[in-house]
């Protein structure tokens, strides 16, 4: 029986010092959700918290840490919590829904968005962030619903990373392993570790032997032994990932900025410029588009690239959905521009839903997307460069680009939407078409053509 809402597919990368071209780790994430469910770019401040405080997550109240970092999200518009972020520590942590054989607890509970959040607001480093997401693990388990209109349940892995090292957790209930990133390493909804960890909950083989997922301790394997079959299949994970992988270790020791936003933008090796996102009911590639039917309702919605300098790292956020549609905008913890929160519904004064109008005009015109791209390659290519050499500069400097940064790219897709407007409508396929005739309703974007 087929999964009947969607399965989210994202991506979430990382290639420490060793293997990018200036020595600079980089992390990337794009997060696949629901079409309608905008992601905002936020920013928290630091925070010092008076004792016996408490925090309100998305689902449950919990005692609050004494002092909070300073964080940048993206995230769902309706949780606390968020898929990637970086802290002002210089902490990278992106999660991937994982489907496993340990049953979901469907009571509200603590969900890996939260617990991606608390790990960036309470950890100064990668490894102290993994003691606080094993903590909360062993505390709190996880659960609860982690879906927007359809309910959805699962467990969580991260990668997670700052200047000097990365390492990959991975879970299933209370139960996780743990290993150390040398070079490059990808996550996309499937359990990766076999029986190579560094370090694992007590009782991990163990729980496998006594259920019979495996039938003695030298054959164990964490992924072999923990996944779900279905929904694990379903997501196309192995096939993401396979791909993500050979992308990074084909660029080793000469990955930049510019190969993590190319990486999340791939469509996979056979797409190239006649991509059709309105084509097929089944797959899914590292940049996620939605269709029809209940395998392909989810499209990524958020994208992030981090470079992850020790002294002063930068930011790139979309802010919007599609990569591949979307440009990379600079951001720094101290220094970005004041953005207007989405919600469920179109907003003009959204980044999110503003671009929208770009984004799904374009979806049933391919002949359009090869100008577009090389047009936008070039200013974001430009803006990326301007924005690492301005990084060491004072707060002020930076928010005046970033801001200027952020309105070029504006003015760069309302000339692009009007120039896709004049083309008369597309022609997608008709399912397709219904579909995000649907999405487009309930998000009262009224004054879509084509």
């Amino acid at each position: 029986m087929l999964p009947m809402h969607p399965i989210f597919s994202c991506d979430t990368l990382v290639a420490t010092g060793a293997a990018t071209a200036d020595g600079v780790a980089l992390f990337a994430k794009n997060s696949d959700r629901e079409p309608n469910e905008a992601q905002a770019v936020t920013i928290v401040p630091a925070k010092v918290h008076p004792p016996n405080a408490t925090v309100q997550l998305t689902n449950i109240k919990i005692p609050q840490a004494d002092h909070t970092h300073g964080v940048v999200l993206s995230r769902p518009f309706w949780m606390w919590g968020a898929e990637m972020g970086v802290n002002d520590k210089g902490v990278a942590i992106g999660n991937e829904a994982v489907f496993t054989k340990i049953v979901y607890d469907k009571k509200p509970g603590l969900i890996g968005m939260d617990m991606l959040r608390l790990g960036l607001e309470r950890s100064s480093t990668a490894e102290e962030a993994v003691h606080v997401l094993t903590g909360l693990l062993e505390k709190y388990g996880q659960g609860g619903n982690c879906g927007y209109k359809h309910k959805l349940y699962y467990h969580n892995s991260f990668i997670i990373a700052d200047a000097g090292e990365a390492f990959v957790l991975e879970t299933a209930g209370k139960h996780w392993a743990l290993k150390k990133i040398k070079d490059v390493y990808s996550i996309s909804n499937g359990l990766t570790i076999t029986n190579d960890w560094d370090e694992a909950s007590a009782d991990l083989v163990n729980l496998a032997l006594e259920k019979g997922w495996c039938n003695n301790r030298s054959a164990f394997s964490f992924r072999d032994c923990y996944s779900d079959f279905l929904y694990t299949k379903f997501s196309d994970c192995r096939k993401r990932r396979s791909r993500t992988m050979q992308l990074l270790k084909s660029q080793t020791g000469r990955i930049s900025t510019q190969t993590m936003m190319n990486i999340l933008r791939d469509h996979g090796a056979q797409a190239g410029a006649a991509f059709r996102p309105d084509k097929g009911l089944t797959g899914a590639t590292v940049c996620m588009h939605a269709g029809f039917g209940p395998i392909r309702g989810s499209q990524t919605v958020g994208s992030l690239v981090s470079h992850l300098h020790p002294e002063h790292p930068t930011h790139f956020v979309t802010g919007t959905a599609a990569p591949c549609t979307s440009t990379f905008k600079p951001v720094w913890l101290d220094a970005a521009p004041e953005l207007t929160a989405p919600s469920e519904y179109y907003d003009d004064e959204s980044l999110f839903w503003r671009h929208e109008l770009l984004h799904r005009q374009m979806l049933s015109r391919p002949h359009a997307s090869e100008t577009f791209q090389a047009e936008r390659d070039a200013l974001e290519t430009e803006i990326a460069s301007e924005a690492l050499h301005r990084a060491a500069l004072d707060a002020e400097t930076r928010t005046s680009f970033s801001q200027k940064s952020f309105e070029s790219i504006r003015e760069f897709e309302d000339k692009w939407l009007d120039n896709i407007r004049m083309t008369g409508p597309g022609s997608p396929a008709w399912l397709h078409h219904y579909a995000w005739k649907n999405w487009n309703r309930q998000a009262k974007i009224f004054n879509q053509r084509g």
